[in-house]
């Protein structure tokens, strides 16, 4: 079968970039695949992060046979994709929904492909709709969802919700996000990366990994430690990623509750290399998410055999077990993310956990995820 893929790669950051990379290469190993990437994703001053080019990490996440041509803002690439992609006359072409901004572009694109060629759409939705949300969202997704063949979602919530914006739409399938284990480059003894991190080898290590924004719900993670720490003293929540709001709101949070030395802030994109150090160096993953669809963060916990403890939000229940592979708690509520830190604690639950993980984790490889590809083909 020859595919295109419309998607981030390397040299870009991000979840989706690594997503759509580890996509491709999977693709790769049995089908003629050409992918399109761009020039540029976001203007810069619609992009809240620091940079949208990895210049930090020494092991690039890369694959070849790369066509870097599109803009989103530069309607001429748009039209050259499309020729790019009717010469090529791929039998499916795949692209990553994530943000309405993009609605222009791809209903362009597809709607010269739907007419002047037999190739079939496939979109894979990482959010139906943005967390953040505008009045203009559901307009300008109903235009791209019009114009597509194919969904597969990755989240039971976000089934549900296609459905109910595009009434009808009849061939969308689930498929949770596979697992990433791209990052896992050597095994590191977890004494040796706290260690590493400059922490003692008995200190309880709570992660929250990624860009900090607010629908991730940290501040609840924050104002669970000072609970935490009269049952655990030795816990220690490491923060590691790029902040994309207010900082300043966390530190004055960690600050009136007097827990500065029980916190270390890692504010910056983590390079590939090093995501390795902080999840090996993790007990616990922690998830205080306040809305979600699905969560990378899960699937390289797992490539890692890491247990999660997360929220009750959006598709996180489809992956993470309760009292088997994590724990789920309600959003939003301290007190009871406290208990089940406490919990998973006190009652040894990660040796319990890991094994489950080891056991279960096939249920999110890539390949289940291909074969679903290759039956729109």
């Amino acid at each position: 079968m020859k595919i295109v893929v419309i998607g981030p790669t390397y040299p870009f950051v991000g979840g989706i970039s690594h997503y759509n990379t580890e996509l491709c290469k999977n693709l790769a190993r049995k089908h003629e695949l050409m992918l399109i990437s761009y020039k540029r994703r976001y203007p810069s001053f619609l992009y809240p992060g620091r940079d949208q080019i990895d210049e930090t990490s020494n092991e690039k996440i890369i694959i070849n046979n790369v066509e870097y041509i599109l803009d989103t803002i530069n309607p001429i690439t748009w039209i050259r994709t499309f020729l790019k992609i009717k010469k090529y006359n791929p039998d499916l072409l795949i692209f990553h929904w994530v943000t309405p901004f993009m609605s222009p572009m791809f209903v362009t694109i597809f709607f010269f492909v739907r007419r002047f060629t037999k190739t079939k759409v496939l979109g894979i939705c990482h959010n139906v709709l943005p967390h953040e949300r505008t009045v203009l969202d559901l307009s300008l997704s109903r235009l791209v969802f019009g114009n597509v063949d194919y969904f597969i979602v990755q989240s039971k919530e976000d089934f549900a919700k296609l459905q109910q914006i595009v009434p009808g739409f009849k061939v969308i399938r689930y498929n949770p996000h596979p697992i990433y284990d791209i990052f896992r480059l050597q095994d590191l003894p977890k004494d040796v990366a706290k260690e590493l991190l400059g922490l003692s080898s008995t200190t309880k290590v709570i992660l929250f990994f990624g860009y900090v924004r607010e629908y991730k719900g940290l501040i609840y993670l924050i104002r669970a430690i000072p609970l935490v720490l009269k049952e655990i003293p030795n816990v220690k929540l490491v923060i590691a990623g790029e902040f994309w709001e207010n900082k300043r709101r966390y530190l004055d949070e960690i600050r009136t509750l007097r827990i500065e030395n029980s916190v270390m802030i890692v504010d910056k994109y983590i390079p590939n290399e090093e995501v390795n150090l902080y999840f090996s160096a993790a007990d616990i993953v922690v998830l205080p998410y306040v809305s979600a669809t699905q969560s990378g963060v899960v699937q390289v916990a797992y490539a890692f055999n890491k247990p999660v403890i997360t929220t009750n939000v959006g598709g996180l229940p489809d992956v993470v077990e309760n009292n088997k592979t994590g724990i789920i708690v309600e959003a939003r509520d301290s007190q009871k993310l406290a208990a089940a830190i406490i919990k998973y604690f006190e009652q040894n639950k990660e040796r319990k956990f890991k094994k489950i993980i080891e056991k279960t984790k096939w249920k999110f490889s890539w390949e289940r995820l291909i074969e679903i590809v290759e039956k729109f083909g």
